[in-house]
């Protein structure tokens, strides 16, 4: 038998979510079956998985410690952790309990694209780790988090979640937009005056390109496509459904010859927005 606490990072995640974690190798048949009998019990009472834990909550699991280990993630030591989570050095904006601000570096990913990246999630799990912030055993079940994303070749800010409280708080913000988001950008040709655009932005996901279609060419295409017979309609309504709404404003910091610092501000956040909508 074991008894697991609910800690801060923990908390707020329904019960069965956090067995999955803590007992990774189990299927779920047999995680709920444990509920049903007992065998699993919350704050000493019955509970079907459906529960949001709170701090200090008690999971008591009646089973042998031969099946707990069976079941459990694999126990993972310090230098696979190095290895998977490698220490570079970060320029540091801001940092408090919570959360950390970073300056990521144009070239490096905010998160991992495919297994085998190291992207900026993983450096700041290590950089954690390194100084104690994070422990190998709260990364079983609570691991630190970026908010916001940035494209590889872009530098900037970039927010991450240190405990679920900064994680929750700071994503929350950036999904409500109460953060603006501004960017530096240097383009050809002097732009004299402060100015918004807004259009449609169609992303093809296997070149990774986008399009960006004005107002008016978008309603030129949708009625274009609205007039083809059913057959065809129907694949183009596929394409319609793929076009996001894009606004993007902007103003002449200074400029130099013939070229001209911006800074533009993201009403909405989509791929390649900013340099699709300038070029």
């Amino acid at each position: 038998m074991q008894t697991w606490k609910i800690k801060d990072n923990e908390a707020g995640q329904r019960l069965d979510k956090y067995l999955r974690k803590r007992l990774g190798q189990a299927p779920d048949s047999f995680l709920y079956k444990m509920l049903r009998k007992k065998n699993i019990v919350l704050n000493g009472k019955k509970a079907d998985g459906s529960e949001k834990l709170c701090v200090e909550d008690e999971i008591k699991v009646f089973l042998s410690e031969e099946t707990i280990a069976k079941f459990s993630q694999p126990d993972t030591d310090m230098e696979t952790l190095r290895q998977q989570y490698p220490v570079t050095k970060l320029e540091t904006l801001y940092e408090d309990t919570d959360i950390l601000v970073i300056n990521k570096p144009a070239g490096m990913l905010s998160q991992k694209a495919s297994p085998g990246d190291i992207s900026a999630n993983e450096y700041i799990i290590g950089y954690l780790l390194q100084t104690g912030a994070v422990s190998p055993e709260e990364l079983s079940t609570f691991k630190p988090s970026v908010c916001n994303r940035l494209d590889r070749n872009t530098s900037g800010i970039l927010i991450a979640g240190k405990t679920l409280a900064g994680l929750q708080c700071m994503a929350g913000q950036l999904k409500e937009r109460s953060l603006e988001k501004y960017y530096c950008c240097l383009v050809k040709g002097i732009v004299a005056e402060e100015q918004e655009m807004i259009g449609w932005l169609v992303k093809d996901s296997a070149s990774n390109q986008v399009t960006v279609f004005s107002e008016q060419e978008w309603e030129k295409k949708i009625q274009h496509e609205h007039s083809l017979d059913n057959r065809h309609k129907k694949r183009s309504e596929n394409s319609i459904q793929k076009g996001s709404y894009i606004r993007t404003g902007y103003r002449p910091l200074s400029h130099a010859g013939d070229y001209t610092l911006l800074e533009a501000r993201l009403f909405t956040g989509r791929s390649h927005q900013i340099r699709a909508h300038l070029a």
